[in-house]
């Protein structure tokens, strides 16, 4: 009967941040700098992010690619899951100073977390060798999207690195990538509804 009860709640969220998103867009104050969908070939650090607009402002986004964690345990480096809760701040900012906010161009702060899985790690100096590592924190962002679909993302924050099979500890999180936009991008002037 629990479940049931979960399943139905969830159900009501997602239908409900549904009609938010909706409702928000109709009367014209919605997305109107954010990209709805934009879906990225990471280059720099190979592997694939996929980012949503949710409300204004904010948004999820989500990859899979190549990276390196390294806490005071020691370092993992192999593929892992990055996801980011984004508020970006200075989007107003940019366009009264004539800059794009195309392909959500700003600067932003975010919930992150990553995950390093044990199975798709290519190298670690931590004992033993056999466990998963997750990050929860914060970060700084940068984020610029070119004319040419060119896309520069650069990070920086810390927080709480969870071993499953190793020792928990705090570290740093830096993130750089350098990768193209795969679909077409808002035009570079904004417009209101």
């Amino acid at each position: 009967m629990q479940k049931k009860g979960i399943i139905i709640l969830a159900f009501l969220v997602v239908m409900g941040l549904n009609a938010q998103v909706y409702r928000v867009t109709e009367k014209g104050s919605g997305l109107i700098h954010l990209e709805q969908h934009q879906f990225k070939f990471d280059l720099l650090s190979p592997g694939l992010s996929y980012e949503i607009g949710l409300f204004r402002n904010q948004s999820v986004s989500s990859s899979l690619g190549l990276a390196t964690a390294t806490y005071q345990e020691g370092y993992a480096f192999g593929l892992a899951m990055n996801n980011r809760y984004r508020y970006y701040h200075n989007f107003l900012r940019r366009e009264r100073l004539g800059k794009t906010v195309s392909g959500n161009s700003g600067n932003y702060v975010a919930a992150a977390q990553a995950i390093f899985f044990s199975q798709l790690r290519f190298a670690t100096d931590i004992e033993p060798d056999d466990f998963n590592l997750g990050f929860y924190g914060m970060v700084y962002g940068i984020q610029r999207t070119y004319e040419n679909g060119f896309n520069l993302n650069v990070e920086i924050g810390g927080g709480y690195y969870r071993g499953d099979g190793v020792p928990s500890g705090y570290g740093p999180l830096i993130g750089i990538n350098f990768g193209w936009v795969a679909i077409k991008r808002k035009s570079r002037k904004p417009t209101f509804d």
